[in-house]
């Protein structure tokens, strides 16, 4: 049931908050999806320290609760992070990290970049490595035609470009 359906006083104890789950999938990032974990821990430690001060207030505890299981689940990403080198992508093919531009069947193009289960961002374009779109594409060459199986039907991609961010971590 979405929160804004629940009163504050049916929210579960602190003590009964469930953690977040881990991925069982490796933890593959970019660098500049490690810095955006540390700064939202960062973040999540600074939210703590504010409400810490005010921990007598039930609802205070409630939002402390949740801050710190964020906060346990972040470091957890942070601990399993596998920094992958975009430098050292193999530039002829679709690998992690890259950009890829295709066109599909009907003419239309789209750009997607393939990144962690961290950095997903689908109006950005940005897919996760583990998507059934990812894996399509995933040793394609420019050229190369690969199938996206989607539950809309199968789409037709052909490989345009392939590149690979030289942005630093922030830039």
């Amino acid at each position: 049931m979405s929160r804004a359906f629940v009163k504050e006083s049916d929210a579960p104890p602190a003590d009964d908050l469930l953690e977040r789950p881990q991925s069982e999938h490796a933890n593959y990032i970019t660098p500049a999806g490690l810095e955006r974990l540390r700064a939202e821990f960062h973040a999540l430690e600074k939210r703590r320290a504010e409400l810490v001060d005010s921990v007598e207030d039930p609802m205070q505890q409630q939002q402390l609760a949740e801050t710190e299981r964020d906060m346990r689940y972040i470091q957890g990403r942070i601990e399993r992070a596998v920094v992958v080198d975009l430098g050292k992508q193999p530039a002829d093919e679709v690998h992690f990290g890259a950009v890829v531009d295709v066109v599909d069947n009907e003419g239309r193009e789209h750009r997607f970049q393939i990144v962690g289960e961290d950095e997903v961002d689908a109006a950005g374009g940005k897919v996760s490595w583990i998507s059934p779109l990812a894996k399509a594409m995933l040793g394609a060459g420019i050229g190369d035609t690969v199938t996206w199986q989607r539950p809309a039907g199968n789409l037709e991609l052909e490989i345009l470009a392939i590149r690979y961010p030289t942005d630093t971590p922030g830039g």
